[in-house]
């Protein structure tokens, strides 16, 4: 199995990374060709296209003004710990053995508007570019038609690489949106995660990031393999419901109302 996970728009660039080995982002070319549009939007036109502050879009400019390659040490992090959203709360990426992180820069990767698939030791400059942003470019009009079958290709590679047939989904819908369904060669596993709020289990957006975190690490740690192996995932309070599951390849795990 190969599991997929979403960035966050916070960013972590004043800690040190508490490893100093590191990898290239492999698509950089298709990189290259995003920062070229983006440097042509003044911070209005930022700050309307990404819906952000006037603040936030001034810093954004900042960055596809300065972003340039080489990456090196000095001027990038690796992205398992520049990413510091919920999901990343939850991987808690800074504590994993060089083991597990060893298997993780297999098994693991992060969809990006910007980098498109990164592995976790890959570096990346900070930024801010949202898969779902409408961006129009020499493809299309929003990065959707950007990225096209580039991501599922990719993906591809790695589930050769490693041997899998099956990909867990642990990505938000904005994201696992960019990957072409059709031209992936793997069965797409999808966890659900519901939260008991007053006597109802559902989906609880801020619960639910941080439990894709923290599945993410129980597979990276445990090297899960098979669907059976996913189902015994019990961090936190969640637990799998054969009753509340569906459809097979969406399992739920639910979890009892917090104090």
């Amino acid at each position: 199995m190969i599991t997929v996970i979403s960035p966050a728009k916070n960013l972590d660039y004043d800690s040190s990374a508490p490893i100093e080995r590191h990898t290239l982002p492999e698509l950089l070319t298709h990189s290259e060709a995003l920062i070229s549009v983006c440097r042509d939007l003044s911070p209005q036109e930022i700050g309307s296209l990404m819906k952000i502050s006037d603040k936030l879009a001034g810093l954004n400019a900042a960055r596809f003004a300065q972003w340039s390659q080489p990456f090196t040490s000095d001027n990038a992090k690796q992205a398992i710990f520049a990413f510091n959203g919920d999901v990343y709360t939850g991987l808690e990426a800074a504590t994993l053995s060089e083991e597990t992180i060893d298997y993780t820069q297999q098994h693991l990767r992060i969809l990006s508007g910007l980098y498109g698939v990164l592995k976790p030791l890959d570096l990346m400059q900070a930024y801010r570019l949202e898969m779902g942003t409408k961006l129009a470019n020499s493809r299309g009009k929003n990065l959707y038609e950007f990225w096209g079958s580039v991501i599922a290709q990719k993906l591809n590679e790695t589930l050769a690489e490693t041997g899998a047939n099956a990909l867990i989904n642990l990505a938000s819908n904005e994201y696992f949106k960019a990957v072409d369904k059709k031209e992936l060669n793997a069965e797409i596993i999808t966890p659900v995660f519901k939260d008991c709020k007053n006597g109802q289990y559902k989906v609880i957006s801020f619960y639910a990031k941080k439990a894709r975190g923290m599945m993410a690490r129980y597979i990276m740690e445990n090297k899960i393999q098979d669907l059976a192996a996913l189902k015994a995932f019990d961090i936190a309070g969640y637990y799998f419901s054969e009753e509340a599951t569906q459809k097979a390849n969406e399992p739920v795990f639910l979890r009892e109302e917090q104090s």
